[in-house]
């Protein structure tokens, strides 16, 4: 059995080749998209963030409105990137995100990906430390997000308050007592896989990934699973982690299905640098008739050791075409591969 979501990807363009033509078409169609998931019984919706992008900036309205409007899915990101946040107004926003929601939400952070722009989280306000560089900031202010979710003293009281103060030091507020336990980590490689563990958080792995090995991506992410449920246990947590994969999966089942994706049917994962220093591998579409869809979905092996898999989808197309590929998957995908 798997959790079952959607990714998306959010984004807006005016082309009128696109259903989703500005920001406030992207963020009602999301809250209708996940409206409608849930009713066929799916499992969670996610949404990718970019800073300087036709894409959510800052879903934390968006999580919330849609918290509001659900009652049972999971509802996430697939990564806030923590160069750019402020870590204890983060841990105020989620909170009470999370609470509205009533304690559904199921947070990816991570060091982000290339940005829009250069050195983005420097015009809001951040820069490395003395001997850090980007990646050991995001990691320092996950640590520092971590840490206000636990809900521990760390302020002194003014003797002289507005409002009368427990006693000791103060915490942040609101406090979502749970959400400590759901917050992940969208780890692009073995070792930041095993600081995310480390660390007490679920894994959350994409459909790009250092190339570590030179093999496909869904054997890679599988060993990259492997030393993080290896990582965990020496760390000696008592929870189960989770561990969710993202992956293009798109039934062939009507004409639309054949006309914007009949050309993905032989993709195959590339090998590529995605800035000067990282090489990655990005894994393939996987599109085809549910029963060949079944057959190539069974050799994958991250999506086997996955609890959880995140379907990322072309939100341009529309609510109703949308929910049409999750209802596909759920209906002629999952139930053959035990999924469901």
């Amino acid at each position: 059995m798997k959790k079952i979501g959607f990714l998306s990807f959010g984004h807006w363009t005016p082309s009128p080749q696109s259903q989703t033509r500005s920001a406030k078409d992207f963020l009602h169609q999301s809250i209708d998209l996940a409206q409608a998931v849930e009713e066929l019984g799916a499992d969670g919706a996610y949404f990718r963030v970019h800073h300087f992008a036709r894409q959510a900036g800052t879903p934390f309205p968006l999580l919330a409105a849609i918290g509001a409007r659900t009652s049972r899915i999971e509802i996430g990101t697939g990564v806030i990137d923590m160069r750019y946040e402020n870590p204890l107004y983060s841990a105020e926003a989620a909170a009470a995100t999370d609470l509205i929601a009533g304690e559904r939400l199921q947070l990816g952070i991570s060091r982000g990906s290339p940005e829009q722009v250069i050195d983005g989280w420097r015009y809001f306000g951040y820069a490395p430390a003395e001997g850090e560089d980007e990646a050991a900031m995001a990691r320092r202010h996950t640590e520092v997000f971590l840490e206000m979710l636990t809900g521990q003293g760390f302020a002194q009281p003014n003797p002289r308050p507005m409002f009368a103060n427990p006693p000791g030091l103060l915490p942040l507020e609101p406090q979502s007592p749970t959400l400590r336990d759901r917050i992940w980590w969208g780890a692009g490689s073995d070792a930041t896989a095993r600081w995310a563990a480390e660390k007490g958080m679920n894994l959350m792995s994409s459909t790009l990934k250092d190339d570590e090995t030179g093999e496909p991506l869904h054997v890679q992410q599988r060993k990259q699973i492997e030393t993080f449920r290896e990582a965990w246990a020496a760390a000696g947590h008592t929870r189960t982690p989770r561990v969710s994969v993202s992956r293009s999966i798109f039934p062939i089942i009507d004409e639309r299905d054949r006309a914007y994706f009949g050309h993905d049917r032989n993709s195959r994962d590339q090998f590529g640098n995605i800035d000067e220093k990282t090489r990655a591998v990005f894994g393939r579409s996987y599109a085809d008739v549910p029963e060949r869809l079944v057959e190539e979905l069974a050799k994958d092996e991250a999506i086997a050791a996955a609890d959880t898999l995140l379907v990322t989808i072309p939100n341009q197309l529309g609510v109703d075409y949308n929910a049409h590929v999750v209802e596909s998957i759920l209906t002629h995908v999952a139930p053959e591969l035990g999924w469901r």
